[in-house]
């Protein structure tokens, strides 16, 4: 007879005998990664005991939920090729739905909250095409009126619910903190100094300048693929543990977080757990960008052309390997690091890339890519164009994103440049560079050599 299935119970701090530990951290946007990434590290860190975290979600309300009724613990599943490594994580003190606006401005008026993170996707920063907020939105013109009448109403938008938790920290008499994104954003530090301030700006008082002053602005790269929990997920965690964990998170093996800049009022010693400080985060976020996700975006929006939806599946297709190949030898000449280091990396990134059992899809990668093309693969073409040459791989990614724009691949699109397209893909070459930059609009060239790519995946 087979033997009897284990009686699951639920993830509980008392059951496992795990303290909380006091929040003097705070987070927005409670996710996977963030579980895989930050709330990981702290787990790790030498002084784990003494950081606890209170995380908020975007809006959702329903992972919030969960995790509170497991005291903020969850499983960690680390998913190699040949097998898995589970392990309980308990960095989180508390979770939080996003409306909880009183919540939010509370820990941020406590004096010993130190350090703010930040996983919120590239898109959610409100940027317009220049760089700057974007004024114009109709979210940050609401939240711009709410903070003018009142200063403790909710808002929506992230730059306006970090200027309002700043200034409520400022009101109450507290410290400066740092403030930590963790999104795939060059300089992503600088882009957040920017966004509050200019917001503050907007509303017009000095006391909103001297809130969005009143912090450090940490510029980080961060990597670790962490693809969305599926229930077949949930069910195996169940089977390996005996504990009933309804959000438990999956990721690779593979680590990396580098960091730059102040932590006025102290920090983690993620160090312990192979974070590492550095003057300048620069050149680490220009390699992964351009390598790891230069080469997600060339594999999200081409390789649904010839029938593939999950990274492993695409590299594991020759002509695929071949464009990524491509992609990395364009995308390298431009990256300040020897040779060795990038041949080396770009192994890793293979290995990573066709783990069978990372289910990492290709719709979710190829979501934003408005906002994701011009980091990951402009620099690349510039530099290429400036140099004279014509470079296939990074006109292939804008070929295969027009593409998908146009829905020929399949893939649901949700892109803030779909709008600006229609019709054939000739008519709609001039369309999709004239919305990256005009400039290239005007590049004869480079027209040609997209359109006819563009026929050619097709």
């Amino acid at each position: 007879m087979p033997s009897p299935r284990p009686v699951t119970r639920p993830l509980s701090r008392a059951v496992d005998a795990r303290p909380a530990a006091p929040v003097r951290m705070l987070h927005l946007g409670l996710g996977g990664f963030f579980r895989a990434h930050q709330a990981w590290y702290t787990e790790h860190a030498g002084d784990a005991d003494r950081w606890g975290i209170a995380a908020f979600t975007g809006r959702s309300t329903t992972i919030a939920e969960r995790l509170t009724a497991q005291d903020g613990l969850y499983t960690l599943v680390t998913r190699g090729p040949d097998r898995d490594r589970l392990e309980v994580v308990g960095s989180l003190t508390s979770a939080h739905p996003g409306g909880d606006h009183a919540a939010w401005l509370e820990h941020w008026r406590r004096p010993e909250l130190a350090v703010v993170t930040l996983t919120v996707t590239e898109a959610a920063y409100a940027r317009a095409p220049g760089g700057g907020l974007d004024t114009r939105r109709a979210d940050v013109s609401a939240d711009v009126a709410a903070l003018r009448a009142d200063p403790t109403a909710p808002v929506s938008t992230v730059a306006a619910r970090l200027l309002a938790g700043l200034a409520a920290r400022r009101r109450a008499g507290g410290g400066p903190v740092a403030v930590v994104p963790c999104d795939n954003l060059p300089g992503n530090g600088e882009v957040t100094a920017r966004m509050v301030g200019e917001l503050a700006d907007t509303i017009g008082r000095p006391a909103w300048r001297e809130a969005a002053a009143h912090a450090s602005y940490v510029a980080t790269m961060v990597d670790r693929i962490t693809p969305w929990t599926t229930p077949d997920d949930v069910a195996a965690v169940r089977e390996a543990t005996g504990r009933a964990d309804e959000a438990p998170v999956v990721t690779e093996p593979f680590t990396e977080w580098v960091l730059s800049g102040e932590f006025p009022a102290g920090r983690p010693r993620w160090e312990d757990a192979g974070a590492r400080f550095v003057a300048d985060v620069t050149p680490y976020e220009e390699r992964k960008l351009s390598l790891l996700n230069g080469a997600h975006s060339l594999l999200a929006y081409a390789a649904p052309l010839r029938g593939h939806a999950t990274v492993a599946e695409a590299v594991a297709d020759p002509v695929c390997r071949v464009w990524v190949r491509e992609w990395w030898d364009e995308a390298s000449a431009h990256l300040d690091f020897p040779e060795t280091v990038l041949t080396a990396y770009r192994d890793a990134l293979t290995d990573r890339f066709a783990n069978p059992r990372i289910r990492h899809t290709l719709a979710k990668i190829a979501e934003d890519g408005a906002q994701k093309i011009p980091v990951r693969v402009l620099p690349t073409l510039y530099a290429e164009r400036a140099s004279g040459a014509m470079p296939p791989g990074a006109v292939r990614v804008l070929a295969a994103w027009m593409l998908h724009l146009l829905g020929s691949n399949g893939i649901p699109v949700r892109d803030g440049a779909a709008p600006v397209l229609t019709g054939s893909p000739a008519e709609a070459v001039h369309a999709v560079l004239t919305f990256l930059d005009p400039a290239l609009a005007g590049d004869t060239e480079l027209v040609e050599a997209l359109t006819a790519r563009a026929w050619e995946l097709d």
